[in-house]
């Protein structure tokens, strides 16, 4: 048997590493129910391919999401792409996480799965909504999910774009713990929602150029901070959390978003959050993997006559 040098074997495996697909998402288990009673289960629905490449990174984000939740204590998230295949997963759950497009592309807003949706908001489980997620069709239905998370996006009033924000200041609460002030270039946000008239606690808020003000509602409040983040408690005491960042994938690398997003996660699942706020190792690599292939198939080459 003959041997590969060292130096040639260490460099195939360097190859080898990378020429791995960032596209492979078959590392990614799906459905997988907690693996002992007791454990805290949060179940985490992914949207659907969106957007240009490294921008709604529903899956990628979702699937980073799941690993930094499993670093903490007791805690056991569920990964389905849309929608659970086996519905029962959603038994004892303590809360729900919806990262994806809105607009009513939510896989909850078809009616079968809404009554289904309805009952665990109305059991009591948690609502976390992220980007474009609480974009929802004005109408009874707008209002419950108002009612569940404390802020719903209608375009009449509703804004909408990408900018660079600075978040410097934050009130003292479970979801801000750890969270130190931080930049955000270049991101995707949503501001001027319908707010719940009571329970809201504005966890983020920041200046908005007065130039992507679309709507005459927006407009009427020129130079004002904007709410980007919220913690919401519902009268029956189940809980509510909205982030409306996270457009661009890289925005996972600020370590404020990550402790606040987890933070908020926990926060609305009726979980403790550690004093310092939730710790994840980050792997900057881990950016590039389980991303949505969105690159444009080269043409068919033409057939000579």
């Amino acid at each position: 048997m003959k041997f590969l040098p060292l130096g040639i074997l260490v460099a195939s495996l360097r190859l080898g590493a990378a020429v791995a697909s960032p596209y492979d998402q078959s590392g990614v288990r799906l459905e997988v129910d907690a693996p002992k009673p007791g454990m805290a289960k949060i179940v985490i629905l992914a949207g659907g391919p969106s957007s240009k490449a490294m921008a709604h990174e529903y899956f990628a984000g979702c699937a980073l999401l799941v690993e930094w939740l499993k670093q903490q204590a007791g805690v056991w998230p569920v990964l389905a792409r849309d929608w659970p295949k086996n519905e029962r997963l959603f038994s004892d759950a303590k809360a729900i996480v919806y990262y994806g497009d809105g607009g009513g592309k939510q896989p909850f807003a078809e009616p079968a799965r809404w009554a289904q949706f309805s009952k665990l908001m109305e059991s009591g489980v948690g609502l976390v909504l992220l980007h474009q997620a609480m974009d929802f069709p004005a109408g009874p239905d707008g209002d419950k999910i108002k009612g569940w998370l404390g802020a719903v996006f209608h375009s009449d009033i509703g804004s909408r774009g990408h900018w660079d924000m600075n978040f410097s200041q934050f009130p003292t609460h479970e979801v801000t713990r750890g969270v130190k002030p931080f930049a955000a270039p270049g991101d995707g946000w949503l501001y001027n929602l319908h707010f719940a008239t009571q329970g809201v606690i504005p966890i983020v808020v920041g200046g908005v150029p007065d130039k992507s003000r679309s709507t005459i509602d927006a407009k009427k409040h020129l130079g004002r901070e904007e709410v980007i983040a919220w913690a919401y408690t519902r009268p029956d005491g189940a809980r509510g959390f909205g982030f409306t960042g996270a457009d661009i994938h890289k925005s996972w690398a600020y370590a404020s978003q990550r402790a606040l997003v987890l933070n908020g996660i926990l926060w609305a699942a009726r979980l403790p959050v550690p004093p310092g706020g939730a710790q994840a190792i980050f792997d900057p690599a881990s950016l590039e993997q389980n991303l949505d292939d969105k690159r444009t198939p080269a043409p068919a080459p033409k057939k000579k006559k």
